[in-house]
Order: structure tokens, then C-alpha cells, then sequence
């Protein structure tokens, strides 16, 4: 069994994490959003999954583009959490087949590098948030929040 360690900064490359209370966090006594998040990397995937789990949401992972677009074709969700580069299908592509079929489901790319230019180049996938890896978990937090809020 892995187990996951929260830290106020994620950083795949610091070896010194700081940790962060996320018992603060609210919980919603409605519903919860169910989000998917999408990346190669397993302990970002671990680590994005359960901190957005505590945090109330409804979570599902993929570990890459190609295992997103099936679930994404087979289920119904708030939101799309998707890293930038993975095998198979990228992120960006994933956006592009999400517009292509007509999707209306509100995107974040959270990645090591945001390919600004594809995406300004690219205005009609309606990225709804981009957010730069290492970040900082309250950022990840209020950034899903007002991304939600927004599509509601």
C-alpha cells in the first residue's frame, strides 16, 4: 500500500517537504464535485487525489490522456484536472478532443510547464485554470473552488 504525505509546496525535486494541515479545509454537506485528474507521474496522481479527496471532492485518476478520454467518454464530471506531457495523448490533445465532442466540462492544466502559446493560439478550448508545478496546495485548493463556482 502507498502511502501519501501532504506538503504546503509540491515539488517532485525537494527532498525537504513542509507540511500543511488540511483538516481546515471545509467540507461540503452537499453533494461532491466529482473531478478527474490526469497525470503520468503516480505520486503527483497519488499526491492530487488525496489532498482533493480530503478536501470532500469526488476523485478519479487516469495516468494518462488515452485512460482519460475513455472515462471522460463513459462518466459524467465536474471538473478535468490534466498534467501537460504524458505518453499516448497529451494534455492539450485531451482539451481539443474534450471541445471536439462538443464538452462543455471545466479544465485545468496543472504542469510542469503550461504551454501558454499553444493555449493562447488555441482560445476555443476555454481553459478555465493553469497552474505552474511546484505549487502550493492552497492554491491547488481555491483555484478547483473557483473553478467550480465558475461553472455552476
Amino acid at each position: 500500500m502507498e502511502t501519501v504525505s501532504t506538503h504546503d509546496m509540491i515539488d517532485t525535486n525537494d527532498a525537504s517537504p513542509r507540511s500543511v494541515d488540511l483538516v481546515s479545509q471545509p467540507r461540503s454537506t452537499a453533494l461532491p464535485h466529482r473531478i478527474l485528474v490526469v497525470d503520468d507521474e503516480p505520486n503527483m496522481r497519488l499526491l492530487l487525489t488525496s489532498v482533493l479527496a480530503h478536501s470532500g471532492y469526488e476523485v478519479e485518476s487516469a495516468e494518462d490522456g488515452a485512460v482519460a478520454w475513455e472515462a471522460l467518454q463513459s462518466k459524467s464530471y465536474d471538473l478535468l484536472i490534466t498534467d501537460q506531457n504524458m505518453p499516448r495523448i497529451t494534455g492539450l490533445q485531451l482539451i481539443k478532443n474534450l471541445r471536439s465532442a462538443g464538452m462543455a466540462l471545466p479544465v485545468m492544466m496543472v504542469a510542469g510547464i503550461v504551454p501558454l502559446d499553444e493555449l493562447a493560439q488555441n482560445a476555443g478550448l476555454h481553459l478555465t485554470a493553469a497552474i505552474s508545478k511546484p505549487f502550493e496546495l492552497s492554491h491547488l485548493l481555491n483555484t478547483v473552488s473557483n473553478a467550480l463556482h465558475l461553472a455552476a
